[in-house]
């Protein structure tokens, strides 16, 4: 049997096949926050594709943290009912689902609220200057989270990944670029990775043991002086130890920069980092092959591959994968007719 098609075990969490779907904002949720439509035909149509893993879009944990006013919300206990019916819906077609709480930081361009970052930086001049938080301001951000991450338990969710990633909020913590703080929460790497540590810590005091927690992080800052995959893994091993089962390998974001992207452009970072911290991860970047995709899983260069776009385009790539590497697959039964 292919690779991509063998069972994955973390923690509780039995995952069908090795094929996650990352999360993609879908910038369709109303101005509230509210699950719409859209979102259950989207993500109940790649579960019934067949793919062993979909985390939601970057939900927000306030509304200020939203990345734009059209994303999904889970600040109020309101938000759960809509997002229960995506886990039910994926679960009725077989495949488990994760949430990633997210904090938009200094790329919040919800215009009406100010946005928060460690340090007053905007990212670009066509963008809000950022305040610099308080102290009192990242323990209220941390208490969001945890109060967040005991919302995605009442709603089913089976695995919870922390958005340290694309230089959102934490990652702007991590980042010595965008991170200018003089206080604990600035300067050294023990410094820049208090934040994370202390917004996994409260996540873990909702969120159970036995299921998986991941992190999703930007291994690669593109511009000099920026975090390196080897500094991320060293965030990663001061942190894992409050928590964190598996981490979800992504790239740049945190500023401006070019990127030099190719298929498998983020896959050495992840190497390094399941290398470098003993965690499981989750590895991609404009992956489309079947082929490409087990060479990675049999090389043992990750315990799962995600695909974005690829997705987005073929909800039934899994399926479709199994034709090219003939396996004998169970396509729903109203659809075996094109599998025959």
């Amino acid at each position: 049997m292919s690779k991509i098609f063998e069972q994955y075990q973390i923690k509780d969490l039995t995952i069908k096949n090795r094929i996650a779907m990352p999360p993609m904002c879908m910038y369709s949720a109303d101005n509230a926050g509210y699950v719409q439509g859209f979102h259950r035909v989207h993500y109940a149509a790649r579960a019934l594709g067949g793919v062993g893993l979909i985390i939601l879009e970057a939900t927000a944990i306030e509304p200020k943290g939203r990345i734009s006013d059209r994303d999904l919300g889970i600040w109020d206990d309101s938000h759960i009912e809509g997002l229960k019916s995506l886990v039910d819906i994926c679960h009725e077609y077989g495949a488990k689902v994760g949430i990633q709480l997210a904090h938009a930081g200094r790329k919040s361009t919800v215009d009406y609220m100010e946005c928060l970052a460690p340090s007053p930086i905007a990212f670009s001049d066509r963008m809000q200057k950022p305040r610099e938080m308080t102290k009192e301001d990242i323990k209220d951000v941390v208490d969001k989270f945890g109060k967040s991450a005991k919302r995605a338990l009442e709603a089913g969710f089976d695995m919870i990944e922390i958005h340290g990633a694309h230089g959102y909020l934490i990652n702007e913590f991590l980042s010595p670029l965008v991170n200018h703080r003089q206080d604990e929460y600035g300067g050294s790497l023990e410094n820049r990775s208090r934040f994370l540590k202390e917004v996994t810590q409260e996540v873990r005091k909702v969120w159970p043991l036995e299921k998986p927690l991941q992190l999703r992080i930007s291994a690669h800052e593109y511009v000099e002086g920026g975090n390196e995959a080897l500094d991320l893994a060293d965030i990663i091993n001061a942190v894992k130890d409050e928590g964190i089962d598996m981490v979800n390998v992504s790239t740049g974001g945190v500023v401006l920069c070019d990127m030099n992207v190719y298929p498998g452009y983020q896959v050495k970072h992840a190497e390094i980092i399941r290398d470098k911290t003993g965690l499981p991860v989750m590895a991609g970047g404009l992956l489309t092959s079947p082929l490409m995709v087990d060479e990675i899983l049999n090389n043992h260069r990750a315990e799962m591959v995600y695909l974005g776009r690829e997705l987005l385009r073929n909800p039934h790539w899994v399926y479709d994968a199994g034709i090219m590497l003939k396996e004998d697959l169970n396509p729903p039964i109203q659809y075996e007719r094109a599998y025959r």
